[in-house]
């Protein structure tokens, strides 16, 4: 008799959590939200990347002068207003009347009116507008405008 009393009490508290959870369902669902990371796409295969040569490089680069260690060493960087960045031009600035071309090791820098072009080799870079270069000594100076922020950066050649 007792074996058929657990037996219906487990049936009957079965039912009673069951009942439960369908009643309070909303409660109890798992919701998971969708979360989206932007990832860049990836570059495609190139036929010259999988034969084991090394493809040149090209494209809009701000940043160019201070990935190319091997001409140019970054010393400072500035970035603000015109105002605040204007007081970081090193004193002794002379602005590079363009057009004007510099080289430093096997880096060449063509500056135009209101942009400059670094060639390394077989790669090439455009320093989009507005950007304006100065001597300082043996230093020198890019400054660019973009979206309202004006960038100083300073650069030393590089020692062979």
């Amino acid at each position: 008799m007792i074996k058929y009393l657990a037996v219906s009490t487990v049936i009957v508290l079965g039912m009673g959590v069951l009942v439960a959870a369908w009643v309070n369902r909303d409660l109890i669902r798992i919701k998971i939200a969708s979360v989206y990371a932007r990832v860049s796409p990836k570059p495609g295969a190139s036929s010259q990347a999988q034969s084991g040569a090394i493809a040149a490089l090209s494209g809009d680069a701000p940043w160019a002068l201070s990935a190319l260690p091997e001409c140019l060493t970054q010393i400072s960087k500035s970035a603000g207003s015109t105002r605040y960045v204007a007081a970081h031009l090193p004193k002794n600035a002379v602005w590079i009347v363009p057009p004007a071309h510099l080289s430093f090791g096997d880096c060449s820098i063509s500056i135009d009116r209101r942009e400059a072009f670094v060639r390394r080799g077989s790669d090439r870079f455009r320093i989009p507008p507005s950007v304006q270069f100065y001597h300082a000594g043996a230093e020198i100076v890019m400054m660019r405008e973009a979206a309202g922020i004006v960038e100083l950066r300073v650069y030393e050649p590089a020692k062979p």
